[in-house]
């Protein structure tokens, strides 16, 4: 016996949890870090294929976000993690790859974006009465 699924799908077998936004979202985050990255070979007169990699980590990025959003994370929560995170990870990787550097008030301001993250999920949930866990 199967049951529709509630995003327009292939319908699920009884009992079968949804399938998790969670994975989708953080591979949609490491694509985008990964194109916004190679903006900077690209910038400096390196090869076209790093212009490859930017145009499909931004196209595989919000490709995936739409994946995130159909398995059911609101776009507000969902849109929130993917740029505050990206925004952190980008910070750290280019202060590690190209010797950016990071001041304490700019580490202060990476973990404000870290908590400010995990309270818009926290409240989420919260107003969802659960745990929301798989979305």
């Amino acid at each position: 016996m199967s049951s529709p699924d509630p995003a327009g799908g292939a319908p699920e077998a009884v009992g079968r949890r949804p399938a998790s936004a969670w994975p989708p979202l953080l591979l949609a985050i490491v694509l985008e870090v990964s194109a916004t990255l190679s903006l900077r070979a690209v910038s400096t007169g390196g090869s076209w294929w790093w212009l490859c990699v930017v145009v499909l980590g931004y196209g595989g990025s919000f490709w995936l976000l739409g994946v995130v959003l159909t398995r059911g994370m609101p776009v507000g929560v969902a849109y929130g993690i993917w740029s505050a995170i990206g925004v952190a990870l980008t910070a750290l990787a280019a202060a590690a790859l190209f010797a950016e550097a990071l001041s304490p008030l700019s580490l202060v301001g990476l973990g404000v974006i870290i908590a400010g993250v995990l309270l818009a999920e926290l409240g989420t949930r919260h107003a969802r009465g659960g745990s929301g866990s798989d979305a």
